[in-house]
């Protein structure tokens, strides 16, 4: 047997006082006073005999009473191995508060049962040791050591969060908060359910740290997600049908026969229908809409599930513009079959521009840039063409017959393209066209029908091996191709647009098709969902203010359930200021760790105003609820890592002390005090002498 504070023993010189009393108390004589003394010598001899037992049990009650209180203040336990810590002690308590953390156990969330297991463990410690309470949020003001009380008024505070980490990440985090302290004993604790996705140790290796896992439990294991929604085409567009693919998963052992899919899209909540999804399987369910008005569109997708309902909502937004802006930039004059095919779609709006006169501070206006037959490119309109491509935009080149080659070859060159080859003057006809790549998909009924395709009297010679392909030449040499660069891309044609040398303006199922998604691709969608907690960068149009202050805000949208409502009816709701940087025609923000909640956030300058709109969902990696089973927990892992399982729920404190000491005997020490203490007072009261 050892003492945790062997000193305490001292106070055992204790004893000395209640044998004092019994030798200057207890042996002084009373008189008795007797009317027949014919009794006395029998009365004298009896009473004697019964205090001196009662006196000396009495004295017995009050020695062991001192001696197993001052036990109790010494902490003797028993030692299960030769290496017991002793001294002051740094702890470590991560409770995980992930999303996962609100499935149920037997009669309460898990997350009520970690903190008071990480209650337990702050109380099974001494007063002069320190403690740190971490969550996934990964808080500041959590990276220091605090005393017991400021600990447990932490653990009070901690809330379900989206936050989630790997737990290798936050043994890091723990083993950096211990060794500013001086203990020499480190101690970390993992009060989480574990989850396969997170529950990789293997990459802590530090020996000094004694870790302790404590695994949580749920009932059930069983959860529907929505996991993701894209939309079929990159653009969508005004008056036109859009279709909505929208992934859901089943995460639970068991089939899934009626999983109700909603949406509320502007205002007005859709059923969209019920899905059968089998047990760890997902399904593609695609949800057509009409779009009947330009600028943002809000729109949240819902399914029921409980009891882990953070992923039952996926929110997404996205802007529909008025029209489709094409700058045409001519050599010579403009071309009267492009003004023709744009002036027919009220959707696209054609601007005509002479080369010898741009002004490059407009191209950003623009969603395509055609470039009719020009006879040299600038380097300053190479390099604008560019960053114009790199920022979302497309340009479509019909060289001149007359093309200064070196010119265009540094244009090429900005777009990683190899050189353009020489016009050669042979008639050729078009073989081939790539139904895969965006410009012709989905344009033709029958892909497998023989399309007309355009011929040339002549052309220019296109790298081989360099861009995709998208127009081919019967010796499979390219007619159109395109050399992506940043979020846009290079479209090439072989020959000029002169219809003398090319009859692709007379061929309109080529043609009008190729214009029209070319301008289309050039249109640069926004993402429509974003994920909480990933360093997510947001981009918008920079804003210039009249009064020079410029401070961008964000503002989450509250949704009025029940209502039909138009877009924008939706009422503000909190707002907090982003980290934002301007570079040029654009600001870039980065929401940090300010957004919690999951929702519809809109950006403005002022709380009257709407520059973009930004749909936020909470990370789907808490959806799987599949555990890390006990016995597989410390696989493969060090010696100083242990699982401390479930084995004493009504009383996690003394679990711990026999983790960290052996045997505890303070509580039988205490008890015993009391009991002889309690045998003192009968004694005194009920034996009469």
């Amino acid at each position: 047997m050892q003492f945790l504070f062997p000193l305490f023993l001292t106070a055992l010189t204790a004893i000395a006082v209640p044998i004092i009393i019994h030798l200057f108390y207890f042996r002084r004589f009373k008189k008795v006073y007797f009317t027949n003394v014919r009794f006395l010598q029998e009365v004298k001899d009896i009473t004697s005999n019964r205090r001196k037992l009662r006196n000396l049990l009495v004295l017995l009650m009050r020695c062991l009473a001192i001696i197993f209180l001052v036990l109790a203040f010494a902490q003797p336990f028993i030692p299960r191995s030769a290496d017991v810590k002793q001294g002051e002690k740094a702890v470590s308590v991560f409770v995980d508060n992930s999303f996962s953390m609100a499935a149920l156990s037997k009669d309460a969330p898990l997350l009520e049962l970690a903190k008071q297991r990480a209650r337990d463990i702050v109380k099974a410690y001494g007063p002069a040791d320190r403690f740190q309470i971490l969550t996934n949020d990964f808080e500041g003001r959590d990276q220091r050591l605090v005393g017991r009380e400021d600990a447990i008024s932490r653990i009070e505070e901690i809330r379900i969060g989206p936050a989630t980490r790997q737990l290798a990440k936050v043994l890091l985090r723990q083993q950096q908060c211990l060794n500013t302290g001086q203990a020499e004993n480190k101690i970390a604790f993992l009060i989480s359910d574990f989850q396969e996705n997170i529950s990789d140790l293997k990459s802590f290796t530090d020996s000094l740290v004694e870790v302790n896992l404590v695994p949580m439990h749920a009932v059930r294991e069983n959860n529907i997600s929505i996991d993701s929604a894209w939309f079929e085409s990159p653009v969508q567009i005004l008056n036109q049908t859009a279709n909505l693919l929208v992934k859901v998963s089943n995460r639970g052992e068991d089939n899934a026969d009626e999983v109700r899919l909603s949406m509320r899209y502007d205002g007005q909540l859709k059923p969209v229908g019920v899905l059968q999804i089998p047990a760890h399987g997902s399904r593609l369910d695609t949800i057509p809409y009409s779009i009947t008005h330009a600028g943002w569109h809000e729109a949240k997708l819902s399914v029921t599930d409980f009891p882990v309902q953070f992923d039952d909502d996926y929110f997404l937004s996205f802007a529909v513009a008025e029209r489709i802006n094409v700058l045409c930039i001519n050599g010579l004059q403009p071309n009267k079959y492009l003004n023709k095919v744009f002036a027919g779609a009220n959707y696209f709006r054609l601007d005509n521009a002479d080369v010898r006169s741009l002004d490059y501070s407009k191209f950003g206006n623009y969603q395509l840039i055609v470039l009719n037959e020009i006879g040299l490119v600038t380097s300053g309109l190479a390099q604008e063409l560019k960053s114009f491509a790199q920022n979302g935009g497309n340009v479509l080149v019909f060289p001149a017959q007359n093309a200064d080659l070196n010119t265009y070859n540094g244009l090429l060159q900005n777009f990683n393209a190899g050189p353009l080859g020489a016009f050669e003057p042979t008639p050729r006809q078009g073989s081939q066209v790539n139904t895969e790549e965006f410009v012709f998909r989905d344009v033709y009924l029958n892909k497998s029908a023989n399309l007309r395709l355009p011929s040339t009297q002549g052309n220019f010679k296109i790298s081989a091996n360099r861009g995709e392909y998208i127009l081919t030449y019967r010796d499979g040499t390219a007619m159109l191709a395109k050399f992506p660069a940043g979020e846009g891309a290079l479209y090439l044609y072989a020959a000029p647009l002169d219809e003398k040398v090319n009859d692709l303006v007379r061929n309109a199922e080529i043609f009008v098709p190729m214009l029209f998604k070319t301008a289309l691709a050039g249109s640069k969608g926004r993402q429509i969902a974003y994920t909480i907690g990933k360093d997510e960068v947001l981009e918008a149009s920079h804003q210039v203010s009249a009064s020079g202050e410029i401070v961008y805000k964000l503002s989450a949208v509250q949704e009025r359930p029940g209502e039909e409502q138009a877009n924008g009816s939706q009422t503000a709701a909190a707002e907090f200021i982003p980290e934002q940087r301007i570079l040029g025609s654009k600001v870039l923000l980065t929401p940090g760790t300010q957004l919690h909640d999951a929702g519809w956030y809109r950006l403005g300058l002022r709380p009257d105003s709407t520059l973009a709109e930004y749909a936020f969902n909470y990370d789907r990696q808490e959806s799987d609820l599949r555990y890390r089973p006990e016995t597989s927990l410390t696989e493969g892992l060090p010696e100083n890592i242990k699982v401390l399982a479930e084995n004493a729920e009504a009383n996690f404190t003394q679990v711990v002390d026999e983790q960290n000491q052996g045997v505890v005997l303070w509580r039988w020490c205490l008890i015993f005090a009391l009991l002889f203490l309690a045998l003192e007072v009968l004694f005194l009261r009920l034996w009469k002498v």
